[in-house]
């Protein structure tokens, strides 16, 4: 997985020059889709046609999923303080997802050493991704802590793993310093812009 997100460092489906489609070897051009192995859980870079072969329920013997490119914000999101407590997450960040091999929700947050996961309550995570109304494994609920409260995406899991690659590959010390913090800052400004905004949770 580490070189997986190495390529989230940039922003989100920007290839490389000269990319191909991890699938077909086809080339692919700077906006391109992600599919995810779901058994491996590693993000495969796609040519369109790719791409849309997985974007029905069953396609490619339930193995792969095409992640949908759907961006929504919660501005105060309340369940998040409970959500805090009651895992003990250590950090400002984290997200949800459901993991259909598992048959569970789980929770990572990004760390200097990448995507670290954090144990739900029994039935909290299901609770949380219920209220979403998450597709499983490509969609994924991002908390950010913020000062006085909480906001909350509804993003696609590649989101979440472009965040876990900024940490990781800028992170430096106990505290991070500044460009880990400005580069985050950055990327929930992008998140800001590019999502829809929903009642609050």
């Amino acid at each position: 997985m580490t070189g997986g997100l190495r390529r989230f460092r940039a922003p989100a489906q920007r290839a490389a020059p000269g990319e191909r489609c991890e699938m077909c070897a086809e080339p692919v051009g700077a906006e391109h889709g992600h599919v995810i192995d779901l058994e491996s859980r590693t993000i495969l870079c796609t040519c369109r046609g790719c791409y849309l072969l997985f974007t029905h329920s069953g396609a490619g013997g339930k193995r792969h999923r095409a992640v949908p490119q759907r961006f929504r914000y919660v501005p105060r999101f309340r369940p998040g303080r409970a959500l805090w407590e009651s895992a003990g997450i250590p950090v400002r960040t984290a997200f949800l997802f459901r993991n259909s091999v598992q048959g569970r929700a789980v929770a990572f947050y990004p760390s200097p050493a990448g995507a670290t996961e954090s144990l739900l309550p029994l039935g909290a995570g299901e609770e949380l991704l219920a209220f979403a109304d998450l597709a499983d494994d490509v969609e994924a609920l991002l908390v950010n802590q913020l000062d006085g409260g909480f906001e909350a995406f509804l993003v696609p899991i590649d989101a979440c793993y472009e965040l876990v690659g900024i940490v990781r590959s800028t992170w430096r010390g106990f505290d991070g310093g500044t460009e880990a913090h400005e580069a985050i800052d950055g990327f929930f400004a992008r998140l800001r812009e590019r999502s829809e905004v929903v009642t609050d949770g």
